[in-house]
């Protein structure tokens, strides 16, 4: 165990940086934490803010991560509203935008990415949005509403689920996205379909193959958009929802080594020994499918919070979790589990036209490499386990639902 007078400073207090300083107690660190967020709220869940915040079913206690009082109970100093400027590795020291400087004996990143800007004319109009943060969230919800008309720019999970939400809230929507379909970096075919269809019984108009011009608007407010072919998008708000970057320009600035985000071994660790880094600003090592890479989850970051704090505090790392993912939209439950790298097969388990299927991607040997269940979650936790065992399979057996995903899964 550390020295108790050894000081932990986590920069970021999103779902990363807070799980960090909860689990550095958990494991039984005794120094001193400060824990440093950007907004004035205390850490909360953000997957909501897309789905059941926005459609008011939340409850401002129900998106915190833990209620604020764990945080005195705990000794984390928690400073709110506060960024830091830069850090100085030479000192360790981090110095915050107000002047006032920061020691630290290890320090966490956990900065998080932000969304990647659609630099058209127009852009800055009022009524065109993101959504990163609660009050991003507080703000589109006041756009939403029966008879307005909402423009998403980019056919992802958070467009999608934006727009399954502002459907529920009975606003117009319509899904502009420049690829030939939607999800097209993040989901296979049958599984787009599948969403698409679906978003299109909802009343949703998704357009493909589309380029954004310009935004045009009226008295300083978004009115409509405008694609390359001369179409006008007619709206009262848009949402842009095109993919996000790692926010990484502090740790590139205190010479961190970077690439698409700060770069980590196994143990959360950058290039710095005093530094560890976690969650969405990470650029991380994937063993299971040798290689690295950038997710974008609460379970990435809830894994990459306990390699830093296991390795903080002396402990064993955890076992390395099968990457998985979530998405909610209408009466839809989409579960993901691992990466589709390398893959020489896909297997459809189930009917997509009944409401709940599975797709199974498999490499040239049969090896399971991840699995897209829709309102499936015995074939979840089945592909999830086979991923995890590296399991191999035959098609057609895997196809057959008579067969069982039990004993499939061995």
């Amino acid at each position: 165990m550390n020295d108790t007078c050894e000081r932990v400073v986590i920069v970021g207090a999103g779902h990363a940086g807070g799980s960090a300083a909860a689990l550095l107690r958990q494991y039984g660190w005794q120094g001193p934490i400060t824990l440093i967020g950007a907004e004035p709220l205390v850490p909360y869940q953000r997957p909501p803010l897309s789905k059941g915040w926005l459609k008011g079913q939340e409850a401002p206690a129900d998106l915190l991560l833990r209620p604020a009082a764990f945080y005195q109970t705990n000794r984390i100093d928690l400073r709110l509203s506060s960024s830091v400027a830069t850090i100085d590795r030479a000192t360790r020291t981090t110095t915050l935008t107000t002047g006032e400087s920061i020691a630290y004996d290890h320090l966490i990143l956990a900065t998080g990415s932000h969304a990647r800007p659609l630099p058209v004319p127009g852009h800055d109009l009022h009524g065109i949005v993101e959504l990163r943060t609660l009050a991003d969230a507080d703000h589109l919800r006041t756009l939403l509403h029966p008879g307005a008309r909402l423009a998403v720019i980019g056919a992802g999970y958070i467009g999608l689920e934006v727009a399954a939400s502002a459907r529920a809230l009975g606003t117009d929507v319509v899904v502009i996205e420049r690829e030939a379909r939607a999800l097209a970096r993040v989901a296979s075919v049958p599984l787009a379909d599948f969403f698409q269809q679906r978003h299109a019984a909802a009343g949703v108009r998704i357009v493909l193959n589309a380029t954004v011009e310009a935004f045009e608007g009226r008295n300083g407010h978004v009115t409509a958009v405008r694609l390359s072919d001369g179409e006008a998008i007619l709206c009262d708000a848009v949402l842009v929802g095109v993919g996000a970057a790692p926010n990484d320009a502090l740790a590139r600035a205190a010479g961190l080594d970077c690439a698409n985000g700060i770069v980590v071994d196994l143990g959360a660790r950058t290039s710095d020994a005093a530094i560890h880094a976690i969650g969405d600003c990470t650029q991380r090592p994937l063993p299971r499918y040798q290689r690295a890479g950038r997710l974008e989850s609460v379970p990435n970051a809830l894994e990459q919070a306990k390699q830093a704090a296991a390795d903080l505090c002396g402990r064993p790392p955890p076992a390395p979790e099968v990457p998985w993912f979530w998405s909610d939209q209408y009466e839809v439950r989409l579960q993901i589990a691992g990466l589709p790298f390398d893959v020489a097969d896909i297997v459809v388990r189930g009917d997509p036209s009944a409401g709940g299927f599975a797709i199974f991607h498999l490499s040239a040997d049969g090896t399971v490499q991840a699995v897209e269940a829709v309102n499936a979650p015995a074939e979840f936790m089945a592909g999830r386990l086979m991923i995890s065992r590296h399991r191999q399979v035959v098609a057609a057996r895997l196809r057959d639902v008579s067969c069982s995903i039990r004993e499939l899964a061995g």
